[in-house]
């Protein structure tokens, strides 16, 4: 290693041990907000592995990266306004420590979550033939993660240029790795073909070697390395809360790098610190004098009823809804080459459990991935395709299993673009077969739209057998500006669209960019039932059935549009019927129905006279098939309750 290189890699451990060292100061001096989790002692780690790193490559850290973001950005000022919160921070104060972006460098909290988001980015850097890596540093107490495993089987199984470097410290907080981890921490890693390195931080001439070979055989080979990093952390985990033995926490001291640096050439560290301390001193003033950030810096979607106007369209479509969906994702693979889906068994010749995808995969190879069963893998994986400028559709079988990604929808998807201060974009479709009705039994048949509707930022659209879906989609992909979730029934997969109503009924469309359904009749309603995707077919059963047997006048409105929720088309209808039934499909408490209820009870509690709703019981989805029918709201269930109502 070059003389000039080692006092450049000095240079720049000292500046991150010295933010390190104010930042504990200035969280004792009240002056931050939250925690500190200081990398001291690990600073060689990210100082080194810069120099082999390039403008074009992507990092991407965890909770403990301050030392990261300064090694790849030099960003010591940003980042201390960052963490005393304000606007002049890497991103406005909105992130904080742990969630950190500054042009290609990407942090969060959340452990392991960025692995396969780091992975996604890597796989857009394949499809258009760079020379970039993805580069992420994970802490070896991330590896009690499964995620980190089904991420580095799909990186593996792709060859995806993808440099994960595990900072091997040897506690998860205070906590031994004897403790948690069984094993030989590379050998599995190893197990999935990847290859490994091996280095630490207290031989500097070592780690920059080893370092310039794994990085040199991620970029120049195109496939996964794994690099690990035997280190100290000196301080404690998250400011002072530091509970591992006296005596072992002084040994490691005494092997620092940095800590013999300052024996054995004082005046050299005397002349880089005083750098440091000035530089730092400097930050920490012009942060002090910066504003915080104002929430009028952030453009939210409109909360107030907008204005509704309905027209007519004719659809006499003779292809089944499935058919529909394929040949759109067909068209507009072929119109827009950004567009990459994922999921399990979505390729051919199976095209997807219920053949939406089927051809795909034939006509693009390339952008049709069909993975393995780890539905956070899939959707982190589009996280890090969306944030490489793709549109990344992620199909996840069943509705079900939506809950084991929940974490890369909340705490990733979700909250990227405002957490990085409108940094980033990420343009992520997340797509999925919901609800009963087929005797697939309590794992495969719920409906558990309500879990995912409130999400920061995140739009919830359900489709339906009277709006055509292609449309939706189509426009999906001309405006897509965040992450979607399209929640599509499976049993309306079979139907086929179609605008005829029965006499005495019109069929409306609202001019929203996902239109909302109105089925109304020919005199204002007397009641209106309110309902999404696959309840639609049972409301306009019911709407039949109570005005040919009892000559109630039923109006459905049904949103394509779950959240965000506009309800002037609902209080429109209420302004005549002021009675309401909602039906949906999943359990009553805390539902979609009850926000709904809730929001019109704000807006104009007068439009309320009575209000009932049809749901499921409390029980798992049988199996059975006339119980699932018991079960499930049903038209018969449904009239009762309209019934009930007028009553």
């Amino acid at each position: 290693m070059d003389i000039a290189i080692r006092k450049e890699i000095l240079k720049t451990a000292l500046l991150i041990r010295g933010v390190e060292n104010r930042l504990l100061a200035l969280f004792t001096e009240g002056k931050l907000f939250g925690t500190v989790h200081t990398c001291i002692g690990q600073e060689l780690s990210g100082a080194t592995i810069v120099r082999f790193l390039g403008e074009g490559d992507f990092v991407f850290s965890n909770h403990r990266c301050h030392g990261h973001c300064i090694a790849v950005t030099d960003q010591v000022e940003g980042l201390i306004a960052e963490i005393m919160g304000k606007e002049s921070g890497l991103c406005g104060g909105w992130g904080g420590s742990q969630h950190l972006c500054c042009k290609r460098f990407f942090s969060n909290g959340i452990q392991g979550g960025l692995v396969p988001i780091a992975a996604g980015l890597a796989l857009a850097e394949k499809l258009r033939s760079s020379q970039n890596i993805a580069c992420c540093f994970i802490g070896e107490g991330t590896l009690g993660e499964g995620l980190v495993y089904e991420s580095a089987n799909l990186i593996a199984l792709w060859s995806l240029p993808t440099l994960i470097v595990i900072e091997n410290n040897r506690y998860s907080q205070s906590t031994a790795q004897l403790d948690t981890l069984s094993g030989e921490i590379l050998d599995r890693f190893r197990a999935l073909g990847i290859a490994c390195y091996d280095a630490d931080t207290w031989n500097l001439e070592a780690l920059y070697d080893t370092a310039k070979d794994a990085v040199a055989c991620c970029r120049e080979q195109r496939k996964p390395v794994v690099f690990r990093i035997q280190t100290d952390r000196l301080m404690a985990h998250s400011k002072g809360d530091d509970d591992r033995p006296a005596e072992v926490v002084a040994g490691f001291w005494e092997r620092d790098l940095l800590s013999r640096f300052q024996k054995e050439e004082p005046t050299l560290y005397a002349e880089y610190d005083r750098f440091a301390q000035d530089r730092i001193a400097a930050a920490v003033e012009a942060a002090a004098a910066a504003t915080y950030p104002a929430l009028s810096t952030f453009v939210a979607r409109p909360s107030t009823p907008q204005a509704v106007s309905w027209q007519r369209r004719e659809y006499t479509e003779t292809l089944r809804i499935n058919e529909l969906l394929r040949d759109c994702f067909m068209k507009n693979m072929g119109k827009n080459k950004n567009i990459v889906m994922l999921g399990e068994d979505i390729r051919d010749p199976y095209g997807g459990a219920f053949k939406v995808t089927k051809g795909l995969s034939t006509a693009y190879p390339e952008r049709v991935f069909g993975t393995s069963i780890s539905e956070a893998a899939i959707v982190g994986i589009g996280n890090g395709l969306a944030l490489n400028g793709m549109i990344a559709v992620c199909e996840i079988m069943f509705g079900d299993f939506m809950s084991l990604a929940f974490d890369q929808i909340l705490n990733h998807a979700a909250k990227f673009p405002r957490m990085y201060n409108n940094q980033v974009k990420n343009s992520i479709i997340i797509r999925t077969a919901t609800g009963g009705g087929r005797g697939y039994g309590p794992t495969h048949s719920q409906s558990l739209e309500k879990h995912f509707l409130g999400i920061p930022q995140t739009q919830v659209l359900a489709i339906n057998h009277r709006a055509n879906p292609a449309d939706m989609y189509d426009r999906l992909f001309q405006n897509i500006d965040g992450p979607v979730l399209v929640f599509e029934h499976k049993l309306l997969y079979s139907k086929r669209v179609s605008s005829t109503v029965a006499a005495g009924f019109a069929l409306e469309y609202s001019d929203e960019l996902y239109p909302a359904v109105r089925i109304r009749p020919e005199a204002n309603p007397d009641v209106t039932m309110l309902c999404y995707g696959g309840t639609l077919a049972i409301a306009e059963q019911v709407q039949l059935e109570a005005f040919d047997q009892y000559e109630i006048a039923a109006e459905i409105i049904c949103p394509t549009c779950l959240y965000p929720l506009d309800i002037q088309a609902l209080a429109d209808s209420l302004a005549y019927s002021g009675k309401l039934l909602i039906i949906e499909e999943g359990y009553a408490f805390a539902a979609w129905g009850s926000e709904v209820i809730a929001r019109l009870i704000e807006y104009d509690r007068t439009l309320l006279q009575n209000v009932r709703r049809l749901a499921m019981p409390e029980y798992p989805v049988p199996s059975c098939g006339p119980l699932e029918k018991q079960v499930l709201p049903n038209p018969a269930n449904a009239l009762k309750f309209l019934q009930e109502l007028m009553a």
